[in-house]
């Protein structure tokens, strides 16, 4: 009997061991995976915490960009105000200084002139020189006349008994720097009578439409400023004729037109003096330059 018994104890031990046992490792494997929980936590708590800190940082540095965008904005619309009031303020200035620089060009246009002249005149003379047979020191020069009494003499055109070009251009031009509009008027139509087909030609017709702008006489005005652009449109007066046409027509009160002959002066000569001048008054008369006004577009 004790013998069975203890038999029965044995293996009721055996089976509380066996039982035991695998209960033991997984409450050991429960703590290793508790552990690697927890610190996988810990590392997702650090993490958050440095995402939280540099969130942070970004944002401060984000305001401070902020706060640098909103002051350059400031400053820019600062400076443009203070760009526009200075073009405000000078744009009589603007006036005063393309005049200047037109009489500049006339003075070059005079030396260019008398450049060429003298130079036509010293390859005359070489050419008449070269041609010249020996033994005849009475043959006639090139450009000149013949000698007294020489049979055949041309009589002397209207234009012999006009002042010589360079002499009456630049009488009509000092007339006129002096106010001297109507004197300067005549002297230039003289020239343009006389002498219609040199290279200072377009600057004397558009001194007698600037004359005209001058005296308040715009209709005739218009049309003078018509004839440099129409029968000298190479010359340099060219775009300075466009734009005061274009004023002229404003003074008119035919606000399209002298809108629409600005905008076309700025196409034609986006980067000259005048079309600076042009831009200035079309953002005056509230038009953006270089694009045809709504009502101007209409007609």
């Amino acid at each position: 009997m004790r013998t069975r018994n203890y038999r029965l104890w044995l293996a009721l031990a055996a089976l509380m061991l066996m039982t035991a046992a695998p209960c033991f490792a997984v409450s050991k494997e429960i703590i290793q995976l508790q552990t690697q929980v927890q610190s996988l936590q810990d590392q997702v708590a650090r993490l958050q915490q440095s995402i939280d800190m540099n969130m942070g940082v970004m944002k401060n540095l984000v305001e401070q960009s902020s706060d640098s965008v909103n002051k350059m904005s400031a400053a820019v619309t600062d400076l443009q105000n203070k760009m526009q009031g200075l073009t405000a303020d000078n744009s009589g200035k603007m006036d005063q200084i393309s005049g200047q620089v037109q009489s500049l060009h006339d003075a070059v246009d005079e030396l260019k002139a008398r450049l060429d002249k003298m130079t036509q005149q010293l390859n005359n003379i070489q050419q008449a020189g070269q041609n010249l047979p020996p033994g005849q020191p009475g043959a006639t020069v090139p450009g000149g006349a013949p000698g007294a009494g020489a049979p055949g003499a041309p009589a002397p055109d209207t234009a012999s008994l006009a002042p010589p070009p360079d002499v009456l251009y630049n009488n009509a031009l000092r007339d006129y720097n002096s106010g001297k509009y109507d004197l300067s008027s005549q002297e230039f139509g003289d020239y343009l009578k006389y002498y219609s087909n040199t290279d200072l030609a377009g600057n004397a017709q558009f001194y007698v439409a600037d004359i005209e702008y001058r005296q308040g006489n715009f209709a005739a005005a218009v049309k003078d400023y018509d004839k440099v652009l129409e029968q000298y449109p190479g010359g340099n007066k060219a775009a300075a004729a466009q734009l005061k046409k274009g004023y002229a027509l404003l003074e008119l009160g035919q606000r399209d037109a002298g809108v629409r002959e600005l905008n076309s002066l700025i196409s034609r000569y986006p980067r000259s003096i005048e079309a600076s001048q042009a831009r200035d008054r079309l953002r005056r008369l509230g038009v953006l330059g270089g694009s045809t006004h709504k009502s101007a577009s209409a007609h």
